[in-house]
C-alpha cells in the first residue's frame, strides 16, 4: 500500500529492483514538491487577494483533498492514518470557511508559506542535490569499471594491481554516496509526515483566532485538531528514534557492508557481463545474473545503470557445469564458462573482480572451493531462561519496587556500563544466583539495577517474545481494531514457550506497577512501550523496514501491559476466521458507547475494570505532560527491556484497586478528562477539560447526564472526574 523501503544492503548489489524502488521514492519527492510550490502559490494568492478569497480558499482546498500521502512500511499507525486523512480534514474545513465567507487571514506568510518554503528548499532541496551528486558517481563508476574491465590481461602485474586499487577506490566512494543518498531520501519522506502538516495546522489555526464568524467552526474542528497534534507529536517522537536507528544502520554498513548483506532468496547476485556473438563480432552486455542452487536456474536480465532500464529480454537458464577461465586463453580478465541444460554452446561470463569471481564459482561448485554461507553473527549470550535467570530478575524487581518505584525516567536512564557488568557478573555467579532470599545491596544506584536487567534480557539466546512471533506480533497490533488487537496478542502469548511466558508475565506485572507510578516517575505505559518493544520483540534481521516497524513493537508492549491480567490470567478464545473476525470488528463498532473510546495507544490508556478507575483517571491526567515532555527525553535509551513478577499472586507486586463510589452524588459539577465526539444526539461532545453543571448517574449504564452550554445530554461515565 505505500512506498517500498529502501534497504541500504541493496546499495551495495545495486540491482534493478533496487534501482525502480529508489526511482518511486524520488517520483514521490518530485510530486511533493511540486504539491508544495502549488501550495505556497495558492497561499500567497489568498493572503493578497481579498476579493479572490472565495475562488482561492476552494482551489485550495480541492489541491489538498487530491493529495494522498504515501507512508513506507505495508501499514499505519493510528496516528499515521490520523496524520494522512488530515488534509482531507483541513479541506473540509475551508470549504465550511467559504461558505461563511470569512474574508480575514493575518499571518498567513509567517505561519504557512515560510516553513513550507524553508521545508522545500532545505530538505527536498537538499535530497535534488543529492540525487545530482549520486547520479555523477554512478556515471563516474561505471565508466571507470567498463574501462578497467577492458584492459588486457597481458599488462604488467604493477599496471593491473595499481588499476584494481584503484577501482577499489572508485567503488568505496561509490557506496558510500548511494547510501547517502538512500539515507536522504529515506529522512525527508519521513520528515514530510510532520513538518509538513504542521504550517498547515498552524495556518487553519490561525484563521480560527482572527475570524469571528470561524468560532463555531473552529469548536466542531477542535477534537480533530487535538487528535491530530498528538498524532504529530507521536510521529516526531517516533521519528527522531527510527531517524537515529536508521543513522546506526547506515554508520555500520559503512564500516563494515559484507557483515550486514540483507538474507537473500539466491545464492548468489550481481552483475556479470556476459559475452554475445553478433554479425560484427563479439560484444559484452551488462547483466544482472543471480543464481539458485537448488533448481541450478541461472536468470540474466540485461541492465545498465546508466540508463537505467533494461536492454533486452530475461533468460533463464539451467546450470550443467561452471568452469574457470584460463588467463592465457581470453583477452578479458575474471572470466568464466557456463554450460546449460537447456542451451547449446558456452556461456562466457566476466565478473567483476578476482573475489567476485571466486563467489560465483563456489555457488556454482566449480573449480572453487564449496560455498560456504554467511555465519549467522549474532552470538548467543550466557543468559538464560533457568532458575538462575528468574532469581536475577525477581531480586532487580523487588529492588526496583521497594527502593526506586518513583524515581523519574525509570528505566529511561541507563547505568554505568563498568558497573553495570559488574552487578551481572555478581548476579550471575553460580555461587550467589541461586539464593533467593539475598537482596541487592543498597550501595548498587536504581538506574544500575535496571541497566543490568535490560542487559540480562538481551543477553539471552533470543528475543524474549521470540524471532518466530515478531512478524504476528507485528501483525495483531496492526489490526484496525482495538478488540481485535488485544484478542490476537492474548493468543500470541499463550503460544509462547512456558518459560518465556512466565518471565513475559513477572515483567508485565512490574511494568503496570511502575505505570500505576508515573506521576511520580514520569514513565507512562507509552514510555514504557518504546523502551521495551525493541528489546523484547527484535527483529532477527536489522534492515529499515525492520526499524519502521519499531512503532508497532512499542504497541505490543503498551497492549500486554494494559491488559497484562486478562492475557496472562485466562485462556484466548479460539482463533477466529477472517469472515468471523471482520463480523466481529463491524460488531464491536455498533456496540462500542462512544466513537471517542477508539483513541490513539501512545495517549489514551484503558483498563480492563471499572474497579481502577482511579488509576485510569491518574494515567490520563499525565499523558499529555509525557507527550510534551518526550522530546526532551532520550528515545536512544529505548533499546533495553525489563522484566516484570511472573507471580502475579506474590502480595509485594500486586497492583493496588481503589475502588470508586457507590453512589454519585446528584447535580454536582464534573471535568472531563479528555475529549469525545458524539455518535447520536443523545449524547455531548466535548474536549478535554471541559466542565458540566447538573451531572447525576442516567438509566443508560456506564453513562452520565449533564449540561453543557444549556444542552442536557449523556456524557461517558469514565471520561470525567468529579469536582
Amino acid at each position: 500500500m505505500g512506498l517500498p523501503a529502501l534497504e541500504f544492503s541493496d546499495c551495495c548489489l545495486d540491482s534493478p529492483h533496487f534501482r525502480e524502488t529508489l526511482k518511486s521514492h524520488e517520483a514521490e519527492l518530485d510530486k511533493t514538491n511540486k504539491f508544495i510550490k502549488e501550495l505556497i502559490k495558492d497561499g500567497k494568492s489568498l493572503v493578497s487577494a481579498l476579493k479572490n478569497l472565495s475562488s482561492a480558499k476552494r482551489k485550495f482546498a480541492d489541491s489538498l483533498n487530491e493529495f494522498k500521502f504515501q507512508c513506507i512500511g505495508d501499514a499505519e499507525t493510528d496516528d499515521e492514518m490520523c496524520i494522512a486523512r488530515s488534509l482531507q480534514e483541513f479541506a473540509t474545513v475551508l470549504r465550511n470557511l467559504e461558505d461563511e465567507r470569512i474574508r480575514m487571514i493575518e499571518n498567513a506568510s509567517e505561519v504557512l508559506i515560510t516553513p513550507l518554503e524553508k521545508f522545500r528548499k532545505e530538505q527536498i532541496g537538499a535530497a535534488k542535490e543529492a540525487k545530482k551528486k549520486y547520479d555523477k558517481e554512478t556515471e563516474k563508476y561505471c565508466g571507470i569499471l567498463e574501462k578497467h574491465l577492458n584492459l588486457s590481461s597481458k599488462k604488467k602485474e604493477s599496471q593491473l594491481q595499481e588499476a584494481d586499487s584503484q577501482v577499489d577506490l572508485v567503488r568505496q566512494h561509490f557506496y558510500e554516496v548511494s547510501l547517502e543518498y538512500v539515507f536522504k531520501v529515506q529522512e525527508v519522506q519521513e520528515r514530510k509526515m510532520f513538518e509538513f502538516v504542521e504550517p498547515l495546522l498552524a495556518f487553519l489555526q490561525g484563521l480560527f483566532t482572527f475570524y469571528h464568524h470561524g468560532y463555531e467552526l473552529a469548536k466542531d474542528f477542535n477534537d480533530f485538531k487535538t487528535q491530530l497534534t498528538i498524532s504529530i507529536q507521536n510521529t516526531r517522537n517516533r521519528f527522531e528514534g527510527t531517524r537515529s536507528e536508521v543513522e546506526s544502520l547506515m554508520k555500520k554498513m559503512k564500516e563494515n557492508p559484507l557483515e550486514h548483506k540483507t538474507i537473500s532468496p539466491y545464492t548468489m547476485e550481481g552483475y556479470l557481463y556476459v559475452q554475445e556473438k553478433r554479425h560484427f563480432g563479439t560484444s559484452w552486455v551488462k547483466h544482472y545474473c543471480t543464481y539458485q542452487r537448488d533448481s541450478k536456474q541461472i536468470t540474466m536480465v540485461p541492465f545498465d545503470q546508466k540508463s537505467g532500464g533494461k536492454g533486452g529480454e530475461d533468460e533463464s537458464v539451467t546450470l550443467k557445469s561452471c568452469t574457470r577461465r584460463k588467463t592465457d586463453s581470453i583477452e578479458k580478465r575474471f572470466c568464466f564458462d557456463v554450460e546449460a541444460v537447456d542451451r547449446p554452446g558456452v556461456i562466457t561470463m566476466q565478473a567483476l573482480s578476482e573475489e567476485d569471481r571466486r563467489l560465483w564459482m563456489e555457488a556454482m561448485d566449480g573449480r572453487e572451493p564449496v560455498y560456504n554461507s554467511n555465519k549467522d553473527s549474532q552470538s548467543e549470550g550466557t543468559a538464560q531462561l533457568d532458575s538462575i535467570g528468574f532469581n536475577i530478575i525477581r531480586k532487580c524487581i523487588h529492588a526496583v519496587e521497594t527502593r526506586g518505584i518513583n524515581e523519574q525516567g525509570l528505566y529511561r536512564i541507563v547505568g554505568v556500563n563498568s558497573r553495570v557488568q559488574k552487578l551481572l557478573s555478581i548476579l550471575m555467579d553460580p555461587k550467589t544466583a541461586s539464593e533467593t532470599e539475598t537482596d541487592i545491596c543498597a550501595e548498587w544506584e536504581i538506574k544500575t539495577i535496571t541497566s543490568a536487567l535490560k542487559t540480562y534480557l538481551r543477553m539471552l539466546p533470543g528475543p524474549l517474545m521470540m524471532y518466530q512471533f515478531q512478524r504476528s506480533f507485528i501483525k495483531a497490533a496492526k489490526l484496525e481494531n482495538q478488540e481485535s488487537r488485544v484478542s490476537e496478542i492474548h493468543s500470541l502469548v499463550h503460544r509462547l514457550p512456558e518459560k518465556n511466558r512466565q518471565m513475559l508475565q513477572l515483567l508485565m506485572n512490574h511494568l503496570a506497577n511502575v505505570a500505576n507510578n508515573h506521576k511520580q516517575n514520569l514513565m507512562t505505559v507509552a514510555n514504557l512501550g518504546v523502551v521495551f518493544g525493541p528489546t523484547l520483540l527484535r527483529p532477527q534481521e536489522e534492515t529499515v523496514a525492520a526499524i519502521m516497524d519499531i512503532k508497532f513493537q512499542n504497541i505490543v508492549i503498551e497492549i500486554l501491559i494494559e491488559n497484562h491480567e486478562k492475557i496472562f490470567n485466562t485462556v484466548p478464545d479460539a482463533p477466529l476466521t477472517n469472515a468471523q473476525l471482520h463480523l466481529s470488528r463491524k460488531k464491536s463498532s455498533d456496540s462500542k458507547p462512544p466513537s471517542c473510546s477508539e483513541r490513539p495507544l501512545t495517549l489514551f490508556h484503558t483498563m480492563q475494570s471499572t474497579e481502577k478507575q482511579e488509576q485510569r483517571n491518574s494515567l490520563i491526567d499525565s499523558s499529555l505532560e509525557s507527550v510534551v515532555s518526550s522530546n526532551a527525553n532520550s528515545i536512544l535509551n529505548s533499546s533495553s527491556s525489563l522484566q516484570p513478577n511472573m507471580n502475579s499472586s506474590d502480595p509485594d507486586l500486586d497492583v493496588l484497586k481503589p475502588t470508586r463510589p457507590n453512589s454519585l452524588t446528584p447535580f454536582r459539577k464534573a471535568k472531563a478528562l479528555y475529549a469525545c465526539k458524539a455518535e447520536h444526539d443523545s449524547e455531548l461532545s466535548f474536549t478535554a477539560g471541559t466542565v458540566f453543571d447538573n451531572v447525576h448517574p442516567s438509566q443508560e449504564p456506564g453513562w452520565l447526564e449533564g449540561t453543557l452550554n444549556g444542552k442536557t445530554g449523556l456524557i461517558p461515565e469514565n471520561y470525567v472526574e468529579f469536582l
